[in-house]
């Protein structure tokens, strides 16, 4: 079976972080795209064991300004179609909820900072039950939101955001939190977007603080439950490989 992880990647410090230790130890290598300097609409969508969607600043829907989203969205699809293994988190949640038919458009206000998942029934059932407010706080970094997509299952929500977690089918998972993050690698996003912190009115030091405060125990927690979910999809993948 291949073991390849396809990374899409539209912001340098958004990368896989801790979930990129849980693949490492699996032996599951990683091959990041780089949006704007690969060319998305050559890649192939179904060559790699899993793909994940990263997040990014951009409207998940303005094709007009990003055109490297059309593409993208059509990579999605087909792997979706495919049945294959396809984890979205930030702007890659609202793309798959995008390819999934459902509207994605502006949030209240921005949800920027720590706060804890409420998990569904569902969620509670699933890997994100590592999620949970009792075991850990969540790190939330976006304006946009979306509807939940038709046949989607609601894992998780908090006040500001009532789809932050779904499920679609047994392979695909849209995280519109931020479980990957790491605190020895966040100054990057403080740097980053630091114009975004300051039109929120979010303060960067108290960000800060609440991030070595929480984020290692997140990265704990995070780990198991992507681990968990790698467990679900591959057994999937393996048992349709059988004569």
């Amino acid at each position: 079976m291949n073991r390849e992880v396809l990374a899409v990647r539209h912001v340098y410090f958004e990368d896989l972080g801790s979930f990129e230790r849980v693949l490492g130890d699996r032996g599951r290598p990683v091959r990041y795209v780089d949006v704007g300097f690969a060319r998305v609409a050559a890649l192939n969508p179904l060559s790699a064991s899993l793909m994940v969607i990263l997040g990014g600043p951009i409207n998940a829907v303005d094709d007009a300004r990003y055109p490297t989203l059309t593409p993208l969205a059509g990579m999605i699809e087909k792997r979706i179609a495919a049945g294959l293994p396809t984890l979205g988190i930030c702007l890659g949640a609202q793309l798959i909820a995008r390819v999934l038919g459902a509207r994605v458009y502006a949030g209240p206000q921005p949800e920027i900072g720590w706060t804890p998942l409420t998990l569904t029934d569902a969620g509670r059932a699933s890997p994100l039950a590592h999620l949970d407010a009792a075991a850990t706080s969540m790190l939330h970094w976006h304006g946009d939101t979306f509807d939940l997509p038709n046949g989607a299952t609601r894992l998780a929500s908090t006040p500001l955001c009532e789809n932050q977690a779904f499920a679609w089918g047994e392979h695909v998972l849209g995280l519109q939190c931020h479980p990957e993050v790491r605190a020895d690698r966040f100054e990057p996003w403080l740097i980053g977007h630091a114009a975004e912190i300051g039109a929120a009115g979010v303060d960067v030091n108290a960000l800060r603080a609440d991030t070595a405060r929480h984020g290692p125990q997140l990265e704990a927690q995070a780990s198991r439950m992507f681990g968990e979910w790698l467990d679900i999809v591959d057994g999937i993948a393996a048992a349709r490989q059988q004569p």
